[in-house]
């Protein structure tokens, strides 16, 4: 029970898309799923918000600095519609936390402002998919 609590938490680290289904076919209460995917997906997303920075300084570092104003059009239009808490739990939700960490330090965001949204969005990605895991399988 343990380790396959364990494994549905490590595949909530990468994808919440994976570690849902496979806690429905190790057996697992919804409860458990439903906890173990949202430690799981905080925990990718503390994660990838601590390694961020490190990896867009050594990325940065090998190229030369471009022009700041030159973004790409729908990621700045989305940006202004949006903000911090649209990229934070429609982004998790849509993609995943650590890709919406990834952008949101590219667009220079204030990460720890993002990681509280980020974290909202993986609470509500977990219970929706865990809730309609759940009665999915009631029907069949």
């Amino acid at each position: 029970m343990f380790l396959r609590t364990l494994t549905v938490a490590g595949l909530a680290t990468f994808e919440i898309y994976a570690a849902i289904p496979a806690g429905f076919a190790f057996g697992l209460s919804p409860w458990a799923i439903f906890m173990a995917s949202l430690i799981g997906g905080i925990a990718g997303a503390i994660v990838a918000a601590f390694f961020g920075d490190k990896i867009r300084a050594f990325f940065h570092k090998k190229k030369p600095p471009k022009d700041e104003t030159k973004k790409h059009p729908v990621i700045t239009r989305l940006w202004n519609k949006y903000g911090i808490g649209g990229l934070g739990i429609l982004g998790t939700v849509t993609v995943g936390a650590p890709i919406s960490i990834a952008v949101g330090t590219g667009l220079n965001v204030n990460i720890k402002k993002l990681l509280v949204w980020c974290c909202v969005g993986v609470l509500i990605r977990c219970g929706i998919f865990t809730t309609i895991g759940y009665y999915g399988l009631q029907l069949v």
